[in-house]
């Protein structure tokens, strides 16, 4: 596993950052580097005061049926700064990931992948961090452009700059299109395929869906004194 303070150094000026944004941009692989495919997992997040809770599902890839389901809780150490979102919830999922008695062969993350300005989103960064496979899931477009498909199962392109970021997906025939991008070791039509394979009767793909399901419902109940860290 590769040495993580390079990835989230305790400096966190912008000089900082922006190395360790660099790091991961120089690192990532934008290919299928998998075998095959068992088990799917979804990762999501949610703050209760200053803390962060991340969640993440691991299903089985045919039936999406739940096999895991972690939580990690840690204290906010970021503030939120547009396209360094991986410096305030990257720890978090790390944590949550570890804690996994079953890993997933991909992780999909709610976070771009590498439709970013330096193709360092959230779902590259714990790619590149951890060495495992991973696609971003968004409802939103942070950089890049691309025609908005009319019909339910259409994707079009995403490009910034004059290169394909990844989709946008328009996963049901009510809602708005979906942004599907690689993180890391996974291919641009590969993640189009698999988070088409996990699209059921929602909107979003069924391991992020399930993940931001269970971690609303975790915040709702859990009730935390104010010096506990998991």
């Amino acid at each position: 596993m590769p040495f993580l303070p390079d990835f989230f150094p305790a400096d966190t000026s912008r000089e900082s950052l922006l190395a360790a944004q660099k790091l991961v941009s120089e690192q990532v692989i934008i290919r299928d580097d998998f075998g095959e495919l068992h088990l799917i997992g979804g990762a999501d997040q949610a703050f209760i005061d200053e803390r962060i809770i991340s969640c993440i599902v691991v299903l089985d890839y045919v039936s999406l049926e739940l096999i895991d389901c972690v939580f990690s809780i840690q204290a906010v150490n970021y503030p939120y700064i547009p396209t360094f979102l991986s410096f305030r919830e990257g720890p978090s999922i790390v944590s949550a990931f570890n804690k996994l008695k079953t890993k997933p062969d991909i992780l999909m993350v709610d976070g771009a992948g590498i439709n970013h300005p330096r193709r360092a989103g959230i779902a590259t960064h714990i790619g590149v961090a951890l060495d495992v496979p991973t696609i971003g899931i968004t409802k939103k477009i942070l950089c890049g452009s691309g025609e908005e498909p009319s019909s339910a199962g259409e994707a079009t392109s995403l490009i910034y700059k004059g290169r394909d970021v990844g989709w946008l997906l328009k996963s049901q025939k009510r809602s708005r299109p979906i942004v599907v991008a690689p993180g890391h070791r996974v291919s641009l039509e590969s993640s189009l395929s698999i988070v088409k394979a996990c699209i059921r009767s929602h909107k979003l793909p069924e391991p992020t869906r399930l993940a931001h399901n269970y971690v609303t419902e975790f915040k709702r109940n859990i009730s935390i004194s104010s010096d506990i860290i998991f």
